[in-house]
């Protein structure tokens, strides 16, 4: 069943390791056979004050079982993630279409 992991991000210290990380994980959600569906921030915000300045992440994947192996692997958790330590708050979560 197609699932999604969806980022709240607020970035409070753009770094190059940030922007590093934001290339390589780009690399590693193909591999693991997603699709960016939303990368940015919104285009209006229609009401509340929460997503204002905080980009948000929507990708696609085959199924939970690929976003965890993508999000479990070796090289993001010991490679990748470490990249994006210190740079803000990032709420994450996955969803399954349709649940």
């Amino acid at each position: 069943m197609t699932a999604y992991i969806v980022s709240v991000c607020k970035v409070t210290n753009f770094t190059d390791d940030l922007k590093k990380y934001v290339e390589i994980s780009a690399d590693l959600v193909k591999k693991y056979g997603g699709r960016y569906i939303i990368r940015g921030e919104a285009a209006d915000i229609i009401e509340g004050e929460y997503l204002q300045g905080r980009p948000v992440v929507v990708a696609e994947f085959p199924s939970l079982e690929k976003i965890k192996e993508f999000m479990n692997s070796d090289y993001y958790r010991k490679e990748v993630w470490p990249l994006r330590q210190g740079t803000g708050i990032y709420d994450i979560a996955t969803y399954e279409e349709g649940a």
